[in-house]
C-alpha cells in the first residue's frame, strides 16, 4: 500500500497529466514507443545501442522541432537508472549550470548515481557559458545532452563539440505522424480514446503533411480539432476541423539559421534551373515566412546578371523595376512585383558569361600588376605631352573615323596581347552578341574567341 507522500506525489502526477498538453501526455516511455529516426533507433543503430546498454555519453542532439530531442534525452535517463535535469538556455545561466554539477558530483558521490543535464537551445548559450560545462563533462560528473535547432559546428563551441557524440534528427515521415495521431486517438490512459474520436483517412495525411514532420505540433493540433468536432457533436475529425485547427499554414522558417539559408538557395537554384513553379514556391515560402523582402529582391538583381546576364539584358530591369516597386508599394502588393520578376528570371535564357568574365579579369589583374596603360590611351589631363596631337595622345585612332566605326588598335596592356576574358554563350540574345565579337575580332586583327562550349 502507497504511504502517505508517495500517494499524494501519485495523485499530483495524475492530475497533472489531465492538464498537460496531448504532445506531453503521448511522450514516448520507452525505445519501442518511439515512432521515426531509424537512422538512430533501428536495429545496430548506434544512439540505440548505447541507451540499451547503460553506458551513456555526452551527445549533441541537433534537428528540427518537434522530432524527439527531449524524449530521447528523457530515455537515455529513464533507460539507465540516471536522475534527469532539465535546462533550457533561453532561460538559464551559469549559476544553474554550476547547481546542476554539484548536485550531480554529490550524487555520484554518495550513491554512484548519475545525471543525464538536458540543456535545451544549447545554441542560444555564448562560449562563456558553454565553457562552464566542459569540466562536468570532461570529467564524467554529468552526461550531457545538449539539442539544438541550428548547425551545431557554427553555434557549439570547438572544445565541446570534441567531447560530444553528434547525432542529427530528420522530420518525421507523414506514415510515422499518421501512427502517432492514431495511437493518441486510441490510448485511453494518456490521449484521447476515452472520448471515442476518430479522424477521417483524408483528415490525418492532410495533418501529417501539413505538420511537416513535427510530432509535437502535429499532436496539438490533433488535440484542438478533437475540441472542435466534439463543439460541433461530432464523433470524427475531419479535414474541415483540421484546417480549423491549423488556421493557417504552418511554414518551418527560422530567418536566422540554416532554412534561412537553405530556402533562399533553393530559390536561385530554382531560377537557374529554369523552374518557374520551384521558383514561386520557394519565393513565397519566404514572403510567408516573413523574410525580409528586400533580402529577397537583392538576391534576384544579383541573379540577373549573374545567371541571366546577357542572354537577356532585360532581366536586371525587371528585378531592378520589382526592387523599386517593392520600395514604393511595400508588401503585400508587392508581391505582384516579385513574382512577375522571379517568373521572368527563371523562364530567361541563361548565361553566366558575366560571372566567368569577371572571374578571369580579376585573375588577369591579380596577374599583371605592374601593367601600365598604353600611351596611346592616356589622358592628358591638362599635363603637356610632346606628343599630343589638339588634345589627343599621338597615335590614338578615334573608332568613329574608321569603317564601320572600327579601328584596329591595342586595348590591353602589353603583359596583356592576346588574351581573351569575355567569351559569350549562344544564349537567347547573347548569341547576336557572340556573332557581332566574331566579325569584330577578324577586322581588328584580334585572337578569334571561341563560343562557350557547354552551348
Amino acid at each position: 500500500m502507497q504511504s502517505g507522500p508517495d500517494l499524494f506525489s501519485a495523485g499530483r502526477e495524475r492530475r497533472r497529466r489531465r492538464v498537460a498538453p496531448l504532445a506531453d501526455r503521448m511522450r514516448p516511455r520507452s525505445l519501442q514507443e518511439v515512432v521515426g529516426q531509424p537512422d538512430l533507433l533501428g536495429k545496430g543503430a548506434a544512439l540505440r545501442a548505447m541507451v540499451e546498454s547503460g553506458r551513456l555519453v555526452s551527445v549533441l542532439l541537433f534537428g528540427p522541432p518537434g522530432t524527439g530531442k527531449t524524449t530521447l534525452a528523457r530515455l537515455m535517463a529513464s533507460e539507465s537508472d540516471a536522475v534527469f535535469e532539465q535546462l533550457t538556455a533561453s532561460a538559464h545561466g551559469v549559476r544553474d549550470v554550476r547547481r546542476v554539477l554539484e548536485g550531480a558530483e554529490r550524487r555520484l558521490g554518495e550513491a554512484g548515481t548519475r545525471t543525464v543535464l538536458f540543456l535545451d537551445e544549447i545554441h542560444r548559450f555564448n562560449k562563456a557559458q558553454q565553457d562552464a560545462l566542459l569540466p562536468g563533462v570532461e570529467n564524467g560528473t554529468v552526461i550531457l545532452v545538449g539539442a539544438t535547432t541550428e548547425n551545431p559546428f557554427f553555434e557549439v563551441n570547438s572544445p565541446l563539440i570534441s567531447r560530444c557524440t553528434l547525432f542529427r534528427l530528420i522530420p518525421l515521415s507523414a506514415a510515422a505522424v499518421v501512427e502517432l495521431l492514431q495511437r493518441a486517438l486510441t490510448d485511453r490512459e494518456r490521449g484521447l480514446g476515452a472520448a471515442g474520436m476518430a479522424i477521417d483517412p483524408s483528415a490525418a495525411e492532410a495533418l501529417a503533411r501539413r505538420a511537416g514532420g513535427d510530432a509535437r505540433l502535429s499532436l496539438n493540433v490533433l488535440e484542438l480539432a478533437a475540441i472542435v468536432a466534439g463543439g460541433e457533436g461530432q464523433a470524427t475529425i475531419t479535414y474541415r476541423h483540421v484546417e480549423e485547427a491549423l488556421q493557417r499554414r504552418i511554414i518551418r522558417y527560422d530567418k536566422k539559421g540554416d532554412q534561412h539559408y537553405d530556402v533562399i538557395s533553393a530559390f536561385i537554384k530554382s531560377m537557374r534551373g529554369s523552374d518557374p513553379d520551384a521558383a514561386l514556391y520557394w519565393l513565397h515560402t519566404m514572403l510567408s515566412a516573413g523574410e525580409d523582402p528586400e533580402f529577397v529582391a537583392r538576391r534576384m538583381v544579383i541573379f540577373a546578371s549573374e545567371d541571366v546576364g546577357l542572354a537577356d539584358p532585360d532581366a536586371l530591369v525587371q528585378a531592378v523595376a520589382a526592387a523599386q516597386a517593392l520600395a514604393m508599394v511595400g508588401l503585400p502588393e508587392a508581391a505582384y512585383n516579385l513574382s512577375q520578376a522571379a517568373v521572368y528570371l527563371a523562364t530567361a535564357p541563361k548565361s553566366d558569361s558575366v560571372k566567368r568574365s569577371m572571374g578571369a579579369a580579376r585573375q588577369a589583374v591579380d596577374e599583371t600588376s605592374a601593367a601600365t596603360v598604353p600611351a596611346h590611351l592616356r589622358s592628358t589631363g591638362g599635363r603637356l605631352v610632346s606628343s599630343e596631337v589638339d588634345g589627343t595622345p599621338a597615335g590614338y585612332v578615334d573608332p568613329h573615323t574608321g569603317p564601320g566605326h572600327l579601328a584596329p588598335q591595342p586595348y590591353l596592356p602589353e603583359q596583356m596581347e592576346g588574351r581573351i576574358l569575355y567569351r559569350p554563350t549562344r544564349q537567347g540574345r547573347e548569341a547576336g552578341i557572340a556573332d557581332r565579337l566574331e566579325e569584330w575580332d577578324m577586322v581588328l586583327g584580334r585572337p578569334t574567341r571561341t563560343g562557350d562550349r557547354r552551348d
